[in-house]
Formats: C-alpha cells, sequence, structure tokens
C-alpha cells in the first residue's frame, strides 16, 4: 500500500501508525494479545483488518476500537483516544466531571482531558460549566474513599517527582504575572508529554503520594489558567481531576486549596451558594490541619459569596476570620500557597465590600491591594483592584475620580491575558451607564471597547 493510499484514509490513525514504526502484522498481533488480556478473546485482527482501518474504515464494535487506542497509548507512553485515532467524533467531556474512586479510572480521566485540550481546544472551550458537578467531588474528597493501583511501567523516581515540583514555581509565576491565557499552552503541552505519562507507570507508596500531590498542582493550575482565560467548562474538568489527585496524594490543605478555586468559579458564575458550600467544605477539611493561608483564602471566598448574597452580617465575620487567619501565615508555606498575600486577600475583600455597597472599606482593601500589587510588578491583580476602586468612586458618585481609575485599570489589563482583567474593565464600564452622556463615560466606553478588540 502506497502512503499516498495512506492519506486518502483515516488521517489520524496513518500518524500515529507510521509514528509506531511496526508493520500492520506487528500492529494486529499487539491488539490480538491486549484484546485477550481484556478477556475479549473473539477480537483477534490480522494486517488486512489494519489496512483496511488505513483505509478509512472504522471498526463497528466500539470495545475493539477501545483496545486499539490502549495499545497505541502503551507505545506512545501518553493517553490516546479513539478520538486520537480518527474513529470518534469527539472525546467524552463528560467523563472529567466525574470524581472517580478509581485511581486508574482517574489517571484516564485526566490524560483524556489533557490530550483533548491540546487537540481539541475550540470543542472543549465550548464545553459547558455544569452547576451541580461539584456537589459530589467535594463530597467524596471529604469521605476520603481510595481504591486501585496504576497500570504497569517503568517505575518513576522520586527524582521524577522533584523535576515536576520544580516546574510548577515557574508556571504558577507565568500566571500571576502574566495571565492565565499567557502560559496555559505551554503547560498543557508540558503536562501531556511529561507529566500525564508518569501516572500511568509503576511507583513505590511514597512516589505514588508525592507523584499525585505534584500532579494535583500543576493540573489545579492548568484549571485556573482555564477559569483566568474565561473557559469555565474546561476549568471545571481540570479542578475536579486535581482534586481526586490531591485526595490520592494525601495532602489536606492542597486539596481544600482546590475546593478554593472551585467556590471561587462558582461565586463568578453566579451561584453564590453553592461558592459557599464549597468554601466549606474546604474549610471542614482542614479541622485537624495547619494551613492558616489556605484557611485565610477560604474564608475570603466565603466572604465573597454572602457579600454577593446580601449577607452582611456573615460577610463581615468571613472577613475578620480571613484576616485572623493570615495574620498566623508564615514564610515556609507551599508553593501553591505563595499567591495567598496582602496583594491578593486585600483585592479579594475589595471585591466583597463592593459586592456590598460599602465603598469605603471597598476603597480603604483596594488601595492596600494596589499598592502590594505595584511594589511586586503584578498587572492583573493591579487592574483587578483598580477596578474595585474605580466601582467604590461611582457609587460614591464621583465620576471623574472613576474615570481616572478606570484608565489605569484598562492599562494594566492591556499588560496580561487575563478575562478576569477584561471582565473587569467591562464591570466599570456597565456601572457607568447611569451617568448618561457625559464625555468621561464616551472616553472610557471607547477605550474599554479598543482593549476588547485587541
Amino acid at each position: 500500500m502506497s502512503d499516498a493510499g495512506v492519506m486518502r484514509g483515516n488521517q489520524h490513525l496513518s500518524a500515529m501508525f507510521e509514528r509506531t514504526g511496526l508493520s500492520q502484522g506487528e500492529l494486529a498481533r499487539k491488539i490480538a494479545t491486549k484484546a485477550r488480556r481484556h478477556g475479549l478473546g473473539y477480537i483477534n485482527p490480522d494486517a488486512t483488518a489494519v489496512r483496511r482501518w488505513l483505509h478509512g474504515t472504522t471498526p463497528r464494535d466500539p470495545m475493539l476500537q477501545r483496545v486499539i487506542a490502549d495499545v497505541f497509548s502503551d507505545i506512545c507512553g501518553y493517553r490516546v483516544t479513539t478520538y486520537d485515532l480518527g474513529f470518534g467524533e469527539s472525546p467524552d467531556l463528560d467523563r472529567p466531571l466525574t470524581y472517580s474512586p478509581s485511581f486508574r479510572e482517574t489517571v484516564e480521566s485526566v490524560t483524556e482531558l489533557g490530550r483533548a485540550d491540546m487537540d481539541r481546544r475550540k470543542f472543549l472551550a465550548a464545553s459547558p460549566f455544569v452547576a451541580a458537578a461539584g456537589v459530589g467531588p467535594s463530597r467524596d474528597w471529604l469521605l476520603n474513599v481510595l481504591d486501585q493501583e496504576p497500570e504497569p511501567g517503568p517505575r518513576v523516581r522520586l527524582e521524577d517527582v522533584t523535576n515536576v515540583k520544580n516546574m510548577f514555581s515557574h508556571f504558577q509565576e507565568m500566571d500571576v504575572m502574566q495571565g492565565g491565557g499567557s502560559g496555559r499552552l505551554v503547560l498543557t503541552a508540558y503536562m501531556n508529554e511529561h507529566v500525564y505519562p508518569l501516572l500511568r507507570r509503576t511507583h513505590t507508596p511514597e512516589v505514588r503520594s508525592a507523584l499525585c500531590g505534584a500532579v494535583a498542582e500543576q493540573t489545579y493550575l492548568l484549571g485556573w489558567m482555564a477559569f483566568d482565560n474565561g473557559e469555565h467548562g474546561t476549568a471545571q474538568r481540570y479542578l475536579i481531576q486535581a482534586l481526586r489527585l490531591a485526595e490520592e496524594s494525601g495532602d489536606v490543605p492542597l486539596g481544600a486549596h482546590v475546593l478554593a478555586g472551585m467556590a471561587d468559579q462558582a461565586t463568578l458564575l453566579g451561584d453564590p451558594a453553592e461558592g459557599r458550600r464549597l468554601a466549606q467544605a474546604g474549610r471542614h477539611g482542614l479541622r485537624n490541619v495547619e494551613s492558616p493561608a489556605c484557611l485565610a483564602d477560604l474564608w475570603a471566598l466565603e466572604a465573597r459569596a454572602l457579600a454577593v448574597l446580601g449577607d452582611k452580617r456573615g460577610t463581615a465575620r468571613a472577613v475578620v476570620k480571613s484576616e485572623a487567619a493570615f495574620a498566623r501565615v508564615a514564610d515556609e508555606r507551599p508553593e501553591w500557597a505563595k499567591f495567598i498575600d496582602g496583594a491578593y486577600l486585600h483585592g479579594e475583600h475589595a471585591n466583597t465590600f463592593r459586592d456590598l455597597d460599602q465603598p469605603d472599606h471597598s476603597a480603604e482593601h483596594a488601595r492596600k491591594s494596589i499598592e502590594y500589587a505595584r511594589k511586586q510588578g503584578r498587572a492583573r491583580r493591579g487592574a483587578m483592584s483598580h477596578a474595585a476602586l474605580a466601582v467604590s468612586h461611582l457609587q460614591r458618585r464621583d465620576l471623574e475620580k472613576a474615570h481616572a481609575t478606570g484608565i489605569r485599570t484598562v492599562e494594566l489589563a492591556r499588560q496580561v491575558r487575563s478575562s478576569r482583567s477584561v471582565e473587569a474593565v467591562k464591570d466599570v464600564q456597565r456601572r457607568m451607564i447611569p451617568f448618561g452622556r457625559h464625555p468621561l463615560v464616551a472616553d472610557f466606553t471607547e477605550r474599554a471597547r479598543t482593549l476588547q478588540a485587541a
């Protein structure tokens, strides 16, 4: 069969086949061997069957399709799915919404999600955020259910895990300083090529725990970057799988940290009751563990949710609790917790009091956040806190100060790739509408339009 004949058929399967260096007969034998191991002895293809698949015939038996994908996964060292091979129109995007008790299923879910994020980004970006999907994961995380063993393969060493953890700080700094839309593609490629394949190999209990923690950190970061970039369906799927991996690692604060991200997303997308519940689940998980930075974050996010719900007394109490926890934070803390600082927490409190229509408190926290962010060169946090300050001026009917602060918001938002920063500018623009056709409103509207177009 000529190369031209292959390319007129199933191009996806042909490309994968060429990478293996196998003959059609060798591939057929590997598929038959894999099928027998799965108790599917009736699957016994020959070279002719492989040739037909390469020409474009799709195997009708879904179990045969899965076995073929498993064979290519073993050869390539990462999860290859049926849609990677041209057998299906789309990946199963509901699978990563499931918090599986099985470690093996979790590995398959997160690796399939990573491949879809690389190869079918637009398709995945269109996937919906499912409001009820966080209920089961948060419950099961608290119940601490664990299960199966990973598939056999080359043994992973602690040095491999250390290499993964060392990369985390670089990607987190990229997110903090440049926005989630900046480094996500690079991190996705890194996870697919170097990190997720490690989960499919064998480990000692010590290495497995450490590896799951390191992978959970970076999977959470992928979800957070997608969240910051406005890809909420993708973000939700990564966060759920990060929570399951954190449970497997035994790192309770890391799991609570993932729940904080889920809480933030739920409140942002209009479900503050769910946001509060997720934050509370994280706090309950920390009852017997000391993690003041994570606790400060969870209380801050609970305050955000309570503010949207209009509970002024509960909000004030949560903010006080957040500040008390933050006062206990030491310099020595996990890498993932280092963003929980004055710039971040004061910024969150500014937004909380903004939502309660308490401009004096909002402005006080916004200014503190802006000062911290300015010293650190954090444009994204600076943009969002300037936006909160601009809104506080509008709530006091001071359009001139709001316009000046709003311009700075736009300037900072231009420096990062963050949909949240753009949304902060749009929020200021919407709140200027009651001021009518004032020249300052028209000027800011044009600046906001130019930013959104860019």
